[in-house]
């Protein structure tokens, strides 16, 4: 627990993705913020435009902190495998629609990468997580922190816990996919834990 007083009180997560809220809400808690999400609050969720993970991570940030009058914390994030020039990348959520802005399946957004590595006949499975999160303040004040995480691609997704790709990541110096790991585990060492560092080292500490 941070004995340091926050900057504020509220704070909105800019986003509708159940699996991100959990995950961004359990880091907050323990700095005495309470975290409110853009969907309760009845933010909708604006159109992923931009082709950068910053460039969308500001953009949902920036529709939350104008609709609500609060401090909005935004992420944008998704997988980069090497072998594919870095797609799905800022496209992976939409890798995963059935069809465009539709209900979304990540096991067949998991296959259909397979499929693409196995088309390119590589054997070079790495890949990466990345993830952005930006702060945006009511009076316009912004800041972007940018985390990532390595690891290889296991070739059948194993485990049921976290979301999105996770069933398929390994991260290097593990042989467990985050779908199979303790999510204490997961979140010590993922992406989004690595921009929260960022992000409590500028703001909270």
């Amino acid at each position: 627990m941070t004995t340091t007083s926050p900057p504020f009180e509220k704070l909105v997560l800019a986003t509708h993705n159940a699996g991100k809220l959990r995950e961004i809400a359990a880091l907050i808690a323990p700095f005495g913020i309470k975290a409110l999400s853009a969907g309760d609050l009845g933010v909708d969720e604006p159109e992923e435009t931009e082709t950068t993970f910053v460039g969308n991570a500001l953009l949902k940030g920036r529709a939350s902190a104008a609709a609500t009058g609060l401090p909005a914390l935004a992420d944008d994030s998704g997988i980069e495998v090497m072998a594919l020039d870095g797609a799905p990348g800022v496209y992976t959520a939409n890798w995963a629609e059935l069809i465009p802005g539709g209900p979304r399946d990540f096991y067949r957004a998991m296959a259909a990468v397979e499929e693409a590595l196995l088309k390119t006949g590589s054997t070079d499975r790495r890949a990466r997580f990345v993830c952005v999160l930006a702060l945006v303040m009511p009076d316009g004040d912004e800041r972007v922190f940018e985390g990532e995480v390595w690891g290889t691609l296991a070739s059948t997704p194993r485990g049921t816990r976290g979301f999105g790709f996770d069933p398929v990541f390994i991260p290097n110096g593990h042989t467990l996919t985050f779908g199979e790991m303790e999510p204490a585990l997961k979140h010590a060492m993922s992406h989004r834990a690595d921009a929260f560092a960022k992000f409590v080292a500028a703001i909270l500490s």
